[in-house]
């Protein structure tokens, strides 16, 4: 996968579709307002949010990603692009943090990142928080069943709205693309086995488009293995 981050995925996927020039660097949370990756120092500023940082950066552009698009496309891609964040982003983490499938293979990810003792004491105390907010936000008082379901529901939306263009909408890549791309690998690009996996694996342009993104953009990732 890119990043384990699918919001880091979609702003760095950004940066090589639109061909700006970038450096990647280890975050720093101190120097983030949000305290949340990604962020982007841009003259002198700290920019927070995944999509602020797009939307400025679009603003800059000569050549913005978004130029001519219509209304209604504007309209389709928000609506695709706040169901993938603000809602399915949540069955992911669900079943990454918190089912026995997904948790034991990111434990073994953030121990990487992590320094000395943090390794063993850091991630049941993160899961522990992340297990709270999700009973917050509502996504942890759903069965798995019902979680599996919502999430291969959300894709065979977007599969949908994809049909047989080689982008969301239409024959080039606009800013949604990069979502929709960083929330496919998301899903596809983390080996844990679910339903909601094999159902969105089970759309062929789904995984046609996927592997556009990793050919033409993502060439230096290692070979996919799902």
């Amino acid at each position: 996968m890119p990043n384990l981050s699918p919001f880091c995925t979609k702003l760095e996927t950004y940066l090589r579709v639109s061909e700006t020039a970038h450096t990647v660097e280890p975050a720093q949370l101190t120097k983030t307002p949000r305290g949340k990756i990604p962020y982007l120092e841009l003259d002198g500023r700290v920019l927070a949010d995944s999509q602020h940082i797009i939307e400025e950066l679009e603003r800059r552009a000569a050549q913005p990603l978004d130029a001519g698009l219509s209304d209604l496309d504007r309209a389709s891609g928000r609506m695709v692009r706040r169901t993938l964040e603000e809602a399915t982003y949540f069955f992911g983490v669900r079943l990454r943090w918190i089912e026995d499938e997904g948790w034991p293979l990111l434990a073994t990810e953030l121990k990487k990142l992590l320094p000395g003792p943090a390794k063993l004491l850091a991630p049941p105390l993160i899961r522990r928080k992340v297990t709270q907010m999700l009973r917050g936000q509502g996504t942890g008082r759903h069965s798995l069943e019902e979680i599996n379901h919502m999430l291969a529901d959300d894709w065979a939306a977007v599969a949908t709205i994809l049909g047989d263009k080689p982008f969301l909408l239409g024959d080039a890549p606009r800013t949604v693309d990069c979502t929709v791309y960083a929330f496919l690998e998301a899903v596809l690009g983390f080996p844990a086995k679910s339903p909601a996996r094999t159902a969105v694996g089970g759309h062929a342009n789904l995984v046609a488009y996927r592997q556009r993104f990793r050919d033409r953009w993502w060439s230096d990732l290692p070979a996919s293995a799902s």
